[in-house]
């Protein structure tokens, strides 16, 4: 038998890496929108209530109960947006003791640990959601709809990361690709 096995990719592995992929590219999409309408959204609340407190003396108290919860829909899209290009804080030790395949290998893990510890995230939101939920005054029950980002926000940023563990990061392939075809291009062994 031939002890080297073939590692070309089957039918179904590229049609679930291709379904992968475009279901990355739609939540990018859906990130974004929901970033840039939070933040248009905060912005403009923003300038209401300086207008209304500075020229009407007055202001509007449920506006700054939305905006505390907008900066939470910004900062879970945006830790989304950054992890796919690979842009997000890490706290590195190892990471310049390993060498470029050494690093590739451990990135799958940690992508998929990560992934596990934003939806255990996500499990307890919920939980600390249906509280809020329980024991919110009647009055107030509307902000606690605007909580739900908490287990939303970590559901999608542990979806984001499962996808980056099946999918790799594309700026890194795309770099790759470059790298092959240039180095395809100036080849010695191709006449001139």
């Amino acid at each position: 038998m031939n002890s080297v096995q073939n590692k070309t990719p089957t039918t179904w592995q590229k049609t679930i890496f291709s379904f992968c992929l475009r279901f990355k590219h739609g939540l990018i999409f859906f990130e974004k929108i929901i970033a840039a309408g939070s933040l248009l959204l905060l912005l403009v609340m923003s300038m209401i209530q300086i207008i209304a407190r500075n020229f009407f003396e007055i202001g509007f108290s449920e506006m700054d109960v939305i905006s505390r919860h907008l900066i939470l829909f910004i900062i879970f899209m945006g830790a989304a947006l950054v992890s796919e290009q690979n842009r997000h804080i890490k706290i590195d030790i190892l990471t310049p003791l390993l060498n470029i395949e050494q690093q590739e290998k451990l990135i799958r893990p940690l992508l998929l640990l990560c992934a596990f510890i934003s939806a255990v995230f996500a499990w307890y939101s919920v939980g600390f959601w249906l509280d809020e939920w329980q024991y919110a005054p009647a009055n107030e029950r509307w902000s606690v709809y605007l909580a739900l980002i908490l287990p939303v926000g970590f559901f999608i940023l542990a979806l984001h990361l499962l996808l980056l563990t099946i999918t790799g990061f594309e700026h890194q392939l795309i770099l790759r690709e470059k790298e092959k075809n240039s180095s395809e291009q100036y080849s010695c062994s191709e006449p001139v």
